[in-house]
């Protein structure tokens, strides 16, 4: 299959060895990836800042890049839900609306397209998994802890096929890292406060790693973690997968 390699800016600015993971690990399992070269922001800052009409070119410039795949991954669950709800061009809705439901994040992509059920990575370490709200409010990767029903997880899922790897056990599974964009800027403290909570709860629990499967949460509990001189240390799953 066709697959567009579909990088969000912080992971383009600040972590490409992510993305370069992501491309490996979707090559390995058999898919043709391409990466086109002037893609840029997916528009999220601007629509989640109540300025969404600001977004527009960004949409026409998604559609002209991907429409073309069988399917557009990424390594992100916030700017996949964000294309996912918010991918429109008047003059190009047709190719918009097809676009939405060819787009994946990679957690997904895995398990619910690709169908994986084993990996050959490995990697001996405590690991926490933080659970990113967009992903699993949005993109149903995970059940809501407070819902009365049958707990599964498409990322836990993935890991528990990582040889050697120990998925530490969480008191709060789903709670949130309190980065959530703009939300960081305009209440600093109440962000600060709220990783500082999601950080503890993994030290509690002896992790040596924390992973994820969106690295703007990871980022912001990265720079909790090196601020307290912590030596946990944060990890993408797709590096993870990739066997790093």
């Amino acid at each position: 299959m066709k697959v567009g390699l579909f990088i969000p800016c912080y992971v383009d600015q600040f972590y490409p060895k992510v993305g370069i993971a992501t491309l490996q690990l979707l090559e390995k399992l058999g898919c043709t990836v391409g990466f086109p070269l002037n893609q840029t922001c997916c528009g999220q800052p601007m629509a989640n800042s109540g300025f969404e009409h600001l977004s527009k070119d960004c949409n026409t410039l998604f559609i002209n890049n991907f429409a073309e795949y069988d399917y557009v991954v990424g390594p992100t669950g916030s700017c996949i839900l964000h294309l996912k709800e918010h991918l429109h061009d008047e003059q190009k809705e047709t190719e918009a609306t097809a676009l939405r439901g060819k787009v994946f994040e990679l957690c997904e992509f895995l398990t619910d397209v690709l169908k994986v059920e084993s990996l050959e990575a490995s990697f001996p370490h405590r690991v926490g998994f933080h659970q990113s709200c967009h992903g699993q409010r949005g993109l149903g990767l995970s059940q809501m802890s407070e819902l009365m029903a049958a707990p599964f997880s498409k990322p836990a899922q993935l890991l528990r096929n990582v040889k050697g790897l120990e998925l530490i056990p969480l008191t709060r599974t789903d709670e949130c890292c309190g980065f959530g964009g703009t939300f960081s800027v305009m209440e600093e403290a109440v962000s600060v406060k709220m990783g500082k909570d999601r950080v503890a709860d993994h030290l509690n629990h002896g992790a040596e790693y924390i992973t994820g499967a969106d690295m703007s949460c990871l980022m912001h509990l990265e720079g909790i973690l090196k601020r307290s001189n912590s030596k946990v240390k944060i990890i993408h799953l797709a590096e993870i997968l990739n066997g790093v």
